[in-house]
């Protein structure tokens, strides 16, 4: 996390002005201090239950972090094969990862299956596929939409009516006939409302939705509730309450499982919230550019490092790391891709010149894993801080990394 001491910026104790020189710009810079804090704050704010975290990997998936999630006791969720190839790889086992693609052929969970990992199927065709093919020898988790509008843009929320993801509640008397006809194992209850979830009453509602579903599959052993936790994004920004959260879903969630008859494992599965505060991406000024209404900074940086922005309209707050004792000013700041890849608007920051760094906080979750080659531009290098010390877990990309699978051929 991006911290001022006596006049220096740094990341992890480490100055940010040593990261540039040894690592260059533009550069994603990681911080397993704040990881753990947020690991430990989850934990604990639903420790009044048997409470699993499994780490939503598409939100920073460097093999590096995937480790220090292990080894701190979380579980993996992942969205893909290869995802879930990538987490065996860093050393988890397969009974802590669960699987929950969307929109994927049989055959991909097939895949998924021969790897040992907990299936989560999210429509109907395939349930009835999967329980064709493998009746009650291997146990399913089946994710329900519980029509909850919840998330801080459409492009996040996954739980509403509209939203391709999941089983609606209102198709459950089709859902229990597929079940009992294909004599499929159902294990777990899975939702996602979306992401950025401010109101926790929001939240508390979709559980009790869940709950209420529970009544129709009586061989439960966990019930997942996705996450979707809200981080500050601007100075004094709002953001999940955690710890009040923690404290009514656990009261719910063991009364519920008294109604059930027996105590069920309570599964999480946060990205952003775990990985989103310990990352900075670090842009270096390429150009200063004033027209007639406003003043440009340009970076070596752009939409295809840090889509965010553009894709979602989310806010990341910008500092000049390299002038914090500047007069305030005014600007854009931009990217050198060709389109308009505008980071923000009209910030306020202490004077920029060309060659000074930029930080952009929050920005280890949906960083570097949404990045691309556009405009063919290398991605940039990533370092993880532990403990004081900077570690280069990605290596910067070159000409022969965008070479690599093209396939030269003699046209004629």
């Amino acid at each position: 996390m991006l911290q001022l001491k006596n006049g220096v910026y740094e990341i992890g104790g480490v100055a940010v002005s040593q990261l540039c020189d040894k690592y260059d710009t533009p550069l994603y810079v990681y911080d397993t201090g704040m990881m753990e804090e947020k690991f430990n704050l989850l934990k604990t704010s639903f420790d009044g239950a048997n409470t699993k975290i499994k780490f939503a990997c598409k939100a920073l998936n460097n093999i590096n972090v995937l480790r220090f999630f292990k080894n701190l006791g979380a579980g993996l969720d992942t969205v893909s094969i290869q995802e879930v190839w990538t987490g065996i790889k860093a050393g988890f086992d397969p009974k802590n990862i669960i699987y929950t693609p969307n929109c994927v052929s049989l055959e991909e969970i097939e895949l998924a299956v021969k790897e040992g990992v907990q299936i989560n199927i999210d429509n109907i065709s395939i349930l009835e596929q999967f329980g064709h093919k493998y009746g009650s020898s291997v146990p399913v988790c089946i994710r329900i939409n519980p029509h909850v509008m919840a998330g801080g843009n459409i492009n996040i929320s996954t739980g509403h009516i509209d939203s391709k993801f999941g089983i609606s509640i209102y198709q459950m008397r089709h859902l229990e006939r597929v079940i009992k006809s294909e004599k499929i194992r159902v294990n777990g209850l899975h939702m996602h409302t979306g992401s950025d979830i401010l109101d926790v009453d929001v939240f508390l509602r979709a559980a009790e939705i869940l709950f209420e579903a529970t009544e129709h599959f009586k061989e439960l052993e966990f019930i997942d509730f996705g996450s979707g936790f809200k981080v500050p994004y601007k100075p004094d920004d709002y953001y999940t309450d955690v710890k009040e959260l923690g404290e009514k879903l656990t009261r719910s969630f063991k009364n519920f499982c008294k109604t059930y008859g027996r105590d069920l494992e309570l599964w999480f599965e946060p990205g952003k919230f775990l990985v989103s505060q310990s990352g900075t991406f670090l842009a270096k000024v390429n150009v200063i550019k004033q027209t007639t209404a406003t003043v440009f900074v340009g970076v070596d940086s752009g939409l295809n490092h840090l889509i965010r922005p553009m894709f979602y309209n989310s806010y990341h707050h910008m500092l000049n790391v390299s002038n914090p004792e500047g007069t305030q000013r005014i600007y854009t700041v931009v990217g050198y891709i060709c389109e308009t890849d505008t980071f923000g608007w009209d910030r306020k920051m202490s004077e920029v010149r060309e060659g000074d760094v930029i930080a952009f906080q929050n920005a280890g979750a949906y960083g570097f894993t949404m990045s691309s080659n556009y405009n063919s531009r290398f991605r940039p290098a990533e370092v993880i801080i532990h403990k004081g010390k900077d570690y280069l877990i990605r290596k910067r990309e070159t000409l022969d990394d965008l070479m690599r699978n093209q396939v030269e051929v003699e046209l004629k």
